[in-house]
């Protein structure tokens, strides 16, 4: 017998009503899909809670609008679109819900969206998160979660008090997916049955919970989009970066405690000048970022993936072909791209492992010509996503069936811009969201016809790991075979999908198996 697990009421105008523990939120209907927009999963950050764990939201009487986003966590500007008509404010642990509204006589597949943006960037607000043409194509639920960003979530200010927790960002995180177990069934999803995704600093916490025992339970498949996987600091680089965010804002380690009063914007407006400051000065690195606590990350992630502890579920992950292109295109310091710059990051690696002799770095250099500005780009999409992404996958798929992929697709004015496959771009693949002929620059020259094929395999690919733990596109598209160690075999996304074995075998050799990471 078919059951609608929320209500639609007529009196409120069609609005979709689902009760969740605090009380019962209102949405409205997009068509096929009800949207629920702005939920709290946790209280106000505001005030005493800024640099506290996330908690409980309050609970309410009476049924609450959630048709409007909440706050935009508080950011600089960047070069992450976010709509100027969005507020930015410290109540911003909020999490969006499409589901279908058809009656089904099961629970539906539950997709947890992180967003991107360097850890210091974006929102679950953007429209290219949309998450309606997910759920209408694959009858699932979708959530895509807003968590604390920057020096609110990701500055590691734990040496300067017991007041300051680290790692802020990824608890609002597993506290939304805490959420979405109590919850979700209210919206009609299956909480036994939750797959978490995300793209870049988004991925670098998929990567990061695969290694949490707090994450442990929380979600069934995961899908790892462009992961910075080894961009996690350790306590000393923490507290280097903390001594000096104090220096910007021109108070001492004992006024510290003014960080929990002070106003928002101006930790902002130091932490914008310190987020640029130090991957202009440290080529590689960046200055927020997960980090090592010995609670919510016991160690270095790519240590607990080398040492098998990752949790037991399946996982897509992979890297776009032409990574750092975005980055030269915007001029963001947030990766290196000139020459210069490139060499700084390898002398900043050695300086890190001494156990890596200069034949080693001469080897790594000289393979990639870094000295060119086309050399110089490849190293960097390699050293920050690339590898990475595959020593996780090298370990990860030791235990649990793992699936590995490179996004090559680009548009005829991508590729004429010299963008190509740039960080990023696969994201409108994903969830189906191409803008209008009109306002889309990317089809100006035309593709948009072998675009929208691309995205709809990829979309049922994703949409089937989520369904049952399997990426296969259902539909006579090239078979997907599951990685491993011995083989790389890796599924390279193109107008005409292909399988190959270590398709970067020569790169992948001069790096070898050893991490290495920006600690």
């Amino acid at each position: 017998m078919s059951t609608r697990f929320f209500d639609t009421l007529s009196e409120q105008g069609g609005a979709p009503i689902a009760r969740t523990g605090n009380g019962e939120v209102s949405g409205v209907v997009d068509g096929q899909i009800a949207v629920w927009r702005g939920i709290p999963y946790a209280a106000s950050t505001a005030g005493p809670n800024r640099f506290r764990l996330p908690q409980p939201p309050q609970s309410w009487t009476g049924v609450r609008p959630c048709v409007e986003f909440g706050d935009v966590a508080p950011q600089s500007p960047g070069f992450v679109p976010v709509d100027g008509s969005l507020r930015m404010g410290e109540d911003c642990l909020w999490l969006n819900v499409w589901a279908p509204v058809a009656p089904t006589d099961e629970l539906r597949p539950v997709m947890v969206w992180l967003h991107g943006g360097a850890f210091c960037l974006g929102t679950a607000a953007q429209a290219i998160y949309d998450g309606k043409r997910l759920a209408e194509v694959g009858d699932v639920i979708v959530v895509g979660v807003n968590y604390r960003l920057g020096a609110l979530g990701f500055l590691d200010l734990s040496s300067l008090g017991e007041e300051f927790v680290p790692n802020l960002g990824l608890h609002d995180q597993i506290t939304a997916l805490k959420w979405v177990r109590d919850n979700i069934v209210a919206f009609g999803g299956d909480p036994g049955n939750v797959t978490i995704f995300g793209e870049s600093s988004g991925a670098g916490c998929v990567t990061a919970l695969l290694t949490s025992p707090l994450s442990a339970g929380l979600f069934h498949r995961a899908i790892a989009q462009s992961p910075p996987a080894t961009t996690v600091f350790g306590p000393e680089r923490a507290a280097v970066v903390a001594k000096r965010y104090l220096e910007l804002l021109d108070i001492t380690a004992d006024q510290a405690t003014e960080l929990l009063t002070m106003p928002v914007e101006r930790m902002i407006t130091a932490a914008g000048i310190l987020l640029d400051e130090v991957p202009s000065r440290e080529p590689g690195r960046l200055a927020a970022a997960p980090v090592v606590d010995g609670n919510l990350l016991p160690a270095y992630p790519s240590e607990r993936f080398q040492q098998g502890r990752s949790h037991r579920v399946p996982l897509i992950i992979g890297t776009n072909k032409d990574e750092a292109s975005l980055f030269r295109l915007f001029r963001s310091p947030i990766m290196p791209v000139t020459p210069d710059a490139v060499n700084a990051m390898l002398r900043g690696v050695a300086a890190e492992h001494p156990g890596m002799s200069p034949e080693r770095l001469a080897e790594i250099a000289a393979a990639y010509e870094s000295s060119t500005p086309r050399g110089a780009l490849t190293m960097s999409t390699d050293a920050a996503f690339r590898m990475p992404s595959h020593w996780v996958a090298d370990a990860h798929s030791a235990h649990s069936p793992t699936w590995m992929y490179r996004f090559d697709h680009a548009t005829p004015m991508l590729k004429a811009a010299r963008v190509g496959a740039g960080h990023a771009t696969e994201l409108p693949y994903v969830f189906g969201n191409f803008g209008s002929f009109d306002y889309d620059p990317t089809f100006w020259l035309g593709g948009r016809k072998a675009a929208q094929e691309v995205s709809g395999r990829m979309m049922r690919r994703w949409l089937a790991f989520a369904g049952y733990g399997v990426p296969a596109a259902i539909d006579g598209s090239k078979h997907w075979p599951p990685y491993s160690a011995a083989t790389r075999r890796t599924l390279v996304i193109d107008n005409v999908d292909r399988v190959v074995d270590d398709p970067d075998h020569d790169r992948n050799s001069v790096w070898g198996d050893d991490v290495v990471g920006f600690y």
